[in-house]
């Protein structure tokens, strides 16, 4: 069910303190808002996969459509431009192929399952599938995941769904976060108090839609350390 903001501080709205940033943090978080890019590093076909994929790992369908959040397009922008954390586990390949691998992955095991793409599925048969990529037990594709550790292909993807999905000031209104304190500082460090311009927590009980498996905790099992180790060199 769609909220006019979702979260626990309705009204609360962090840009309604952008007078209060300096000119150059002024300028970096509404370029989030209003000059996101284009789409340059996957086809159209991979864009509208990744962001069905996306819309599961982070639904948003308690926002109103002018309040939701883009994030492929700040996936694929890192893509595009070739960022990263400066290095590689040795037993992954560049993000980019990870990505396009992955992808592929993803539409192998629709078609094993349900004889269909993954876009055809319903919410709840695509979350489902994504669930298997989660628990480490994907059911097709294992000539991709000889070349992709699974596990470290579902902690890229969450990181970088995670990443552009709370770099945005609509993700701040909704945990309550004051946004920039520069050059103004914080001023409460203790007890987790408001500062003066952001809103007190306000709780509702919510529950995940049928359509879904996020609302139901499975432990993982405990599969030994991480294979590999980390590499240097940029993605």
């Amino acid at each position: 069910m769609s909220r006019h903001q979702p979260g626990y501080y309705p009204g609360y709205r962090t840009l309604d303190q952008r007078k209060f940033w300096d000119a150059a943090t002024r300028e970096l978080v509404l370029d989030r808002v209003f000059n996101v890019p284009a789409i340059r590093f996957f086809s159209a076909e991979e864009a509208r996969l990744m962001e069905a994929v996306c819309g599961h790992i982070l639904p948003q369908d308690d926002r109103p459509a002018e309040l939701r959040i883009p994030i492929l397009p700040w996936i694929d922008q890192r893509l595009f431009e070739g960022s990263g954390d400066g290095y590689r586990y040795d037993d992954m390949p560049p993000d980019g192929e990870a990505y396009r691998l992955g992808l592929q992955a993803i539409e192998e095991i629709a078609q094993h399952l349900h004889g269909r793409g993954f876009l055809e599925l319903g919410d709840l048969e695509q979350d489902k599938l994504l669930e298997t990529i989660h628990d480490g037990d994907p059911l097709a594709a294992q000539h991709i995941w000889e070349r992709l550790p699974v596990d470290r292909f579902w902690m890229l993807l969450v990181q970088d769904c995670v990443a552009a999905y709370y770099a945005h000031p609509y993700a701040w209104d909704e945990i309550g976060f004051g946004g920039p304190a520069y050059p103004r500082a914080y001023m409460r460090l203790e007890r987790g108090e408001p500062e003066p311009w952001e809103s007190k927590e306000q709780r509702y009980e919510w529950h995940a839609p049928e359509s879904s498996v996020s609302d139901k905790y499975a432990p993982v099992a405990d599969k030994g350390e991480h294979r590999g180790a980390p590499q240097g060199g940029t993605h």
